[in-house]
């Protein structure tokens, strides 16, 4: 069974005026042609079924049994990012929302046998297998810990790894401990009770495996009395406080824990005047906003009820529409670096491009991935003159990493994380 009932968003797919503007940077903020559009399997593919008006398209074809399955269908289905750019868009501009339909596009194919993908479903049998994206043995979550750093048994903040920076990028997970520590903060981990978030299911379709993860993290999480839950991952913070209460039909309200980009709790930090920067980092750097830190980051509202004449909500809805994400606590950070010259991008906040390597793509569609990020390491050069692309998640800088390795770009990628840890320790001395 899908999670999302198309019967109340079918009203969007048959009202659909297909202006396009789901395929664009809002006008008020177009900064140049070269760097005007917004959707990347729009851009990239170039035909409709790969805009949100297309896929409206198919998903009326596909309920009302006019089209059948096959690869290409799939393909025009999972070879989309779920970035929220369209939905953003959208709402502002027209009152739609696409992503519902994006999204039950997959969970649909789930239901009937054809999705996800083979990469997706790889993926989906380790993490049933080992709770973690890898394979890795799950008992290994905490291999990351560095010396000299000590977690609390009890504490109000729980800080929630994640698979990437538990077994693949381990550095990132050391930084955000040092820079707790720094700010004097008590925090304790799951360790081995920690699973894989479930982005990478819920994200593909598989919504029963995702509750099933979900159900035990946030066991965990409450057994642990956390008051506090931190990700370093935008990934793991989305999927914790929107599609956790998605899956399980309550608001972001009522987790029981607050739910922080590591970002945003540094952020407070830094007003408290508890967060200090002594060491200068001398870099010009541009910021990539995460989909899932950013435009996709609003706290989820409960909703039950039904569409009425002309498609109003009763009762009325609330909608997120990408303008409260967490977009100013990552820059504050960076201007309280010293010797950091944080340069901005034509297509940032809401209007960011993605990174490329969300929504399955990457493990799927590892080509469509690695033209969409540079299409943003084009934007960060030409753009800004920026030495580094700073992210906040760490398959954006995955991503961004195999695309500069792979073509000519006179630039690095870092986790805003790793910045920061060079601003609090001598240099040589942070991990």
């Amino acid at each position: 069974m899908t999670a999302i009932d198309y019967q109340i968003y079918k009203w969007d797919a048959q009202n659909c005026i297909r202006c396009t503007n789901c395929r664009w940077v809002d006008f008020i903020w177009m900064a140049s042609h070269r760097f005007s559009k917004l959707c990347p399997s729009s851009a990239r593919f170039l035909f409709d079924a790969y805009a949100a008006h297309g896929r409206y398209d198919l998903s009326l074809a596909i309920a009302e049994g006019r089209l059948k399955w096959s690869p290409k269908i799939l393909e025009e289905v999972y070879a989309c990012q779920l970035c929220g750019a369209c939905d953003v868009k959208c709402l502002r501009n027209v009152g739609l929302e696409p992503m519902q339909v994006l999204e039950w596009l997959r969970q649909k194919a789930v239901e009937d046998g054809k999705g996800p993908l083979p990469a997706h479903r790889k993926i989906a049998g380790k993490i049933a297998e080992s709770h973690n994206r890898y394979g890795a043995p799950n008992a290994d979550r905490l291999r990351w810990l560095p010396e000299g750093i000590e977690l609390a048994p009890k504490a109000e903040v729980l800080y929630f790894v994640g698979c990437n920076s538990s077994f693949r990028q381990q550095r990132l997970a050391r930084a955000t401990a040092r820079l707790l520590a720094a700010t004097g903060t008590d925090f304790m981990v799951l360790g081995p009770e920690e699973w894989c978030c479930g982005n990478p299911l819920y994200s593909v379709g598989l919504v029963d495996e995702a509750r099933r993860t979900a159900e035990h993290n946030l066991k965990a999480i409450r057994t642990s009395g956390a008051k506090m839950v931190i990700a370093s991952c935008a990934e793991c913070y989305q999927t914790l406080k929107v599609t956790y209460p998605r899956l399980f039909g309550f608001s972001t309200r009522d987790l029981g824990f607050e739910v922080l980009h590591l970002t945003e709790f540094l952020d407070r930090r830094l007003q408290e005047g508890k967060l200090r920067f002594p060491y200068p980092v001398e870099m010009r750097v541009t910021y990539q906003d995460p989909c899932r830190l950013g435009r996709m980051s609003e706290p989820w509202e409960h909703w039950e009820g039904r569409r009425g004449k002309y498609g109003i909500f009763d009762p009325p809805k609330k909608r997120r529409k990408g303008t409260f994400g967490a977009y100013d606590p990552a820059r504050r950070l960076l201007q309280a670096i010293p010797g950091l010259r944080l340069e901005e991008m034509e297509r940032r906040k809401d209007q960011a491009w993605c990174c490329g390597a969300g929504g399955g793509v990457r493990e799927a569609f590892r080509d469509f991935a690695l033209w969409t990020a540079r299409e943003r390491l084009a934007e960060a050069l030409e753009t800004t003159g920026a030495e580094a692309i700073v992210t906040a998640c760490p398959y954006c800088g995955e991503n961004f990493a195999e695309a500069i390795k792979s073509g000519d770009y006179p630039l690095q990628t870092l986790d805003i994380v790793e910045i920061m840890a060079k601003a609090i320790a001598p240099e040589g001395k942070e991990d």
